[in-house]
């Protein structure tokens, strides 16, 4: 029986070979419509949605001090970690799915706020994981790091490759990083995020299927980012023999 170890460390590699695809035809072509779609919208309306998106990231990533409620042993396995990142997930994907369910039934406006809302419970969830892991979020880079992750799960698959290569090598790319926030790309942050979720998330603003769209998206949307979170922390703790460390 292999133990859980081995096991991570396999679906870790399985992950790294998704994050270094090339992006099929069909990411192409998607990609290549929401680029023109882009381009038609007026620029004005572009720094609207670029700054808005901004604050919103900014309030939650920098402006909130977060806590878990669960403290682990600096020497706890890494089965015990991510059986309480696990439960983590599964906690915040139920709470995303009653919140989209909510949203989805109260019409265009109650969607419209779901936006916000969502964008704070995945950010708890982040904060929440990365504690688990053993990371100190009040560390400035560590929530740069978060921002990243988020980056990584709600991306096109050619910005996947880009942002996969600065996680991979973080330690020596984290040195280079600005002591603030004002330098990060939120033009590109805000458009492939909202690019990714644009479909299924426009859907949940229409009568009648928008309560079940909402839950269904929400769900997916925070399954993703745990999914991400949980690969890229296994990346961070794996020693130089290419084994995870328990």
């Amino acid at each position: 029986m292999i133990s859980y170890e081995e096991q991570a460390l396999t679906e870790l590699h399985a992950w790294q070979q998704k994050m270094q695809k090339g992006p099929s035809l069909g990411n192409r072509i998607a990609k290549s419509l929401q680029d023109k779609i882009n381009n038609w919208i007026p620029e004005k309306v572009h720094q609207v949605i670029t700054v808005t998106i901004e604050k919103m990231i900014k309030a939650a990533i920098f402006g909130i001090k977060y806590t878990t409620s669960v403290k682990l042993a600096p020497d706890a396995s890494l089965l015990l970690r991510e059986s309480y990142v696990k439960q983590q997930i599964t906690v915040y994907q139920k709470t995303a799915t009653v919140e989209g369910a909510v949203t989805g039934a109260g019409g265009i406006l109650m969607g419209f706020a779901d936006f916000p809302v969502l964008i704070g419970i995945k950010m708890k969830l982040l904060f929440n994981i990365a504690s688990l892991y053993g990371y100190d979020v009040k560390d400035y880079k560590e929530r740069l790091y978060l921002l990243y992750i988020f980056q990584l799960a709600y991306s096109s698959q050619q910005r996947r490759n880009e942002i996969y290569i600065l996680l991979r090598d973080w330690d020596n790319y984290s040195q280079a990083l600005p002591e603030n926030a004002e330098d990060f790309d939120w033009r590109i942050f805000q458009q492939e995020y909202r690019d990714y979720i644009d479909l299924a998330k426009m859907a949940q603003l229409l009568p009648v299927i928008g309560a079940a769209v909402g839950a269904i998206a929400n769900y997916k949307l925070v399954a993703e980012l745990g999914n991400t979170a949980m690969n890229c922390f296994r990346m961070r703790i794996m020693d130089k023999t290419g084994r995870l460390e328990s």
